[in-house]
């Protein structure tokens, strides 16, 4: 049995979607909360490069934006994402022309995405909690399982981009 394209694309957002609030919930239940007075509980799962930690994020990436003004908050953080994810379901959904590791890699950007929007719109901050550190030279700041889903459909979107550039120029 082939599940039909719109039905495999729900499918892949939703669990995107999924994964990241399991590990969320996972997160905030296990791990204590990291705040301006208590540094939380901090789990070394490999060494000093693999970090777990619970950390409540009220701004976008890295932060970006916890200090704004609660007006800009909701329409910055709330509102804008809202209507972005909404035009990339649309779009997902509508384009057929799009090959399969496009759409997939659309498809993990709006399930972190919306993730992401949800923790914001339900608890107004949303659950980070890994980071690597490889002694200095390369270090991450705190994330979750959407921000991986969004980077990996980044990373598949960047390699369709040149594979296909390539290609064009190949056959040219």
């Amino acid at each position: 049995m082939k599940l039909s394209r719109t039905a495999g694309i729900v499918l892949l957002i939703a669990f995107n979607i999924a994964i990241d609030q399991i590990s969320k919930v996972i997160v905030r239940s296990n791990i204590r909360l990291r705040t301006e007075t208590d540094p939380g509980e901090r789990i070394n799962v490999i060494g000093d490069t693999f970090l777990m930690m619970n950390v409540e994020n009220e701004g976008a990436f890295l932060g970006m934006g916890s200090d704004m003004n609660d007006t800009l908050k909701l329409l910055l953080l709330k509102i804008l994402p809202i209507a972005v994810l909404v035009y990339l379901v649309y779009y997902i959904v509508k384009t057929t022309a799009l090959d399969k590791l496009s759409l997939i890699a659309l498809c993990c950007i709006a399930g972190g995405g919306i993730a992401n929007v949800f923790d914001r719109v339900a608890f107004g901050k949303v659950t980070d909690f890994f980071h690597l550190d490889f002694g200095g030279v390369f270090r991450t700041g705190i994330f979750n399982v959407a921000d991986m889903s969004v980077t990996f459909g980044m990373i598949i979107l960047a390699y369709v981009t040149l594979f296909s550039k390539k290609k064009k120029t190949q056959t040219a």
